[in-house]
């Protein structure tokens, strides 16, 4: 791949494609239960609302290849608000072409852009790939350790 796919902030005419390429990432990505198409689709519209959140593209030949999912939580440390780079996917044939980077600096632009005090993320602890991209990235591991649980 010789062009670099478009990096674009998500559209109203992306809603369908977007909400199936965030699909294969739950599914077939993380093997995670689908949460369905109806409930994808109210997540990416309240995204493109702003608000919240936001969603980039990554767009090549017309179709969709990639996407950074970015929510705006506060952050006590800091008393400011954060950018939390939620999700950064891109279809397995368009990786190792820039796509990911390109994808990322949009994060980072749009975070700085808007004044927010700092762009974090996470990833799974076996994701090597993902951990020497964002090594690769200027991302620095930090000190906490993540905990969930179910409510």
């Amino acid at each position: 791949m010789s062009d670099a796919a478009r990096i674009r902030a998500a559209a109203e005419a992306d809603v369908p494609a977007l909400v199936a390429l965030v699909a294969e990432y739950v599914v077939d990505f993380y093997g995670s239960p689908d949460p369905g198409s109806d409930a994808l689709e109210v997540l990416v519209r309240m995204l493109l609302e702003g608000a919240e959140g936001t969603q980039f593209v990554a767009e090549r030949d017309g179709a969709l290849v990639g996407f950074a999912t970015l929510y705006f939580p506060w952050s006590t440390l800091s008393a400011a608000r954060t950018c939390l780079m939620n999700d950064l996917y891109v279809v397995a044939a368009e990786r190792g072409a820039g796509t990911a980077a390109a994808l990322f600096e949009a994060c980072r632009a749009h975070a700085r852009a808007h004044g927010h005090a700092e762009l974090g993320w996470e990833t799974a602890q076996d994701n090597d790939r993902a951990r020497a991209f964002y090594a690769k990235m200027g991302g620095v591991a930090g000190p906490w350790v993540v905990y969930t649980a179910r409510t």
